[in-house]
């Protein structure tokens, strides 16, 4: 097939090169020269202007958008309409909310352009290992585009699928990144437990590689977790800050409106916050406290 793929990053421009290495054809767009360039040296064909990407695309086109959540999305998909005609397609690859995209497929729908959400995850691993796909949208549209969806995931029977209507594939990426966290925090915890026990001299890259086989807590969270381990035991020059993209207070907030307990991605996510506070206020009082109410020391600063 042939598509056009806006934003080429490493994300969209790794995504893009696996489609040409598996018979594509991908013509690609960023407001990036060396982004271009970068793409270039991967089979893609670069072009300076969304203009000029529609142009050489054959009808119906197929568009597939790797842009920031949010504002982002809408001026793409604004720039994309008045060059788009009825039957082409626009597919969401980005982490965007499933509500703003159940919107946009929606608006589009009146313009006759189908709306694909597809939640993408495999980060930088995707080009060789492939993409795990989680795809939203019409079903006769999802069924056209399966030969691009079957030579980003991992295998064309296995790794992706259509999950639902137009915003559920992004719903589904939410929940996923939500389950992420709290296994991320579950290993950062155990781990650390172990590190501090510091009579048993225990050697945590070696633990981590037998856990990874055979054990119940395997998964491939773990063998990334090997490898930092194996490249830096001690984690020497890594500040403790944990960015999050957003998803996580994403599933938070969905879990409260649907009236579903979720602590463990919670507190995971709140972890996350706690640890931006170089200059803790809230634990600060709470010393505090403990010295009016039980005398104990305050260690001063």
């Amino acid at each position: 097939m042939e598509l056009g793929m806006i934003g080429l990053g490493r994300m969209g421009a790794n995504m893009a090169q696996r489609l040409v290495q598996r018979g594509h054809r991908v013509v690609g767009f960023d407001p990036g020269a060396q982004a271009r360039e970068r793409a270039a040296q991967g089979g893609i064909e670069p072009v300076e202007s969304l203009a000029d990407m529609i142009e050489r695309l054959p009808a119906p086109r197929v568009v597939w958008m790797m842009v920031p959540a949010g504002d982002p999305v809408d001026r793409t998909i604004a720039d994309l309409l008045p060059q788009l005609a009825r039957g082409d397609t626009i597919i969401d690859g980005g982490n965007s909310f499933y509500k703003d995209t159940v919107r946009r497929g929606t608006m589009l729908a009146e313009h006759g352009i189908a709306y694909v959400d597809s939640g993408t995850s495999g980060g930088v691993w995707g080009l060789s290992e492939g993409y795990s796909l989680m795809v939203g949208g019409d079903e006769a549209v999802v069924d056209r585009l399966r030969p691009i969806f079957e030579a980003l995931a991992p295998a064309a029977d296995r790794g992706w699928g259509r999950v639902g209507p137009t915003g559920a594939g992004h719903f589904t990426k939410m929940v996923h990144n939500g389950i992420e966290y709290g296994m991320m925090q579950a290993y950062a915890e155990g781990f650390a437990i172990m590190q501090k026990r510091a009579d048993f001299a225990l050697d945590l890259g070696q633990i981590a590689q037998i856990w990874r086989h055979g054990s119940v807590v395997r998964s491939w969270l773990l063998d990334l977790s090997a490898n930092a381990l194996e490249e830096n035991p001690t984690m020497a020059g890594i500040a403790p800050y944990v960015s999050d993209s957003g998803e996580g207070r994403w599933t938070v907030a969905e879990a409260i409106e649907l009236d579903v307990s979720a602590p463990v991605i919670t507190l995971s996510l709140l972890e996350r916050l706690r640890s931006r506070e170089d200059d803790s206020f809230a634990d600060k009082l709470l010393a505090a406290m403990r010295a009016q109410f039980g005398g104990h020391a305050i260690r001063k600063e």
